[in-house]
């Protein structure tokens, strides 16, 4: 990881840097901006994203992060003492800072695979559905007619486009949330 301070990021962010310092932090799991002013952090997060055309995750706590989390792809506030400014302009809330490990590991690849699975399921539907209006058009001559009632269409769309998605939504966890905070490999190997 890197860690950087408002002094040196000032000197950094000079166009004639900008590319050294992205070069930088290419190498770089992680980095943080320590003592920072709010511009310093967004000018930061939207060059990484710009140039380096990489996924940001900006964690804050405080009225000073509201513009960092807000430029970023993924914005984590936390709720404390510095108030919550940065929770209202976050994607996500947490209470405390340790809370980020839980969030990201089990939370964020139950999310993915839910996400992707979902995917799978629409397009799977609507490909059985098409496929069965298609047919049936060799069967009326390509008429147009329609082989159902509008209300068996609504149905279909009701039952096969909430439901599943609702019970699949709130009970699917492939994996313990246990064994994903001891694994953190885990997430990457989904991807």
């Amino acid at each position: 990881g890197l860690v950087i301070d408002g002094r040196t990021l000032e000197y950094v962010l000079h166009d004639s840097l900008q590319n050294i310092f992205l070069e930088l932090t290419e190498k770089c799991r992680a980095v943080v901006c320590c003592q920072a002013t709010p511009l310093q952090k967004s000018v930061l997060v939207k060059l990484v994203r710009s140039k380096l055309k990489a996924m940001t995750l900006a964690v804050g706590d405080g009225a000073n992060d509201v513009s960092m989390i807000q430029v970023a792809d993924i914005g984590v506030g936390i709720s404390g003492q510095e108030g919550m400014q940065a929770v209202m302009a976050s994607d996500f809330a947490i209470s405390q800072f340790r809370h980020l490990r839980k969030l990201l590991l089990v939370h964020g690849h139950w999310c993915y695979t839910r996400l992707t699975n979902m995917v799978l399921y629409y397009f799977y539907k609507n490909v059985t559905y098409v496929n069965i209006l298609f047919w049936y058009q060799f069967f009326c001559g390509f008429s147009g007619t329609s082989m159902t009632d509008y209300w068996i269409l609504i149905l279909f769309n009701l039952l096969f486009t909430s439901v599943p998605p609702i019970i699949y939504g709130v009970l699917d966890k492939d994996v313990s949330a246990e064994i994903l905070m001891q694994l953190p490999q885990l997430y990457t190997v989904s991807q």
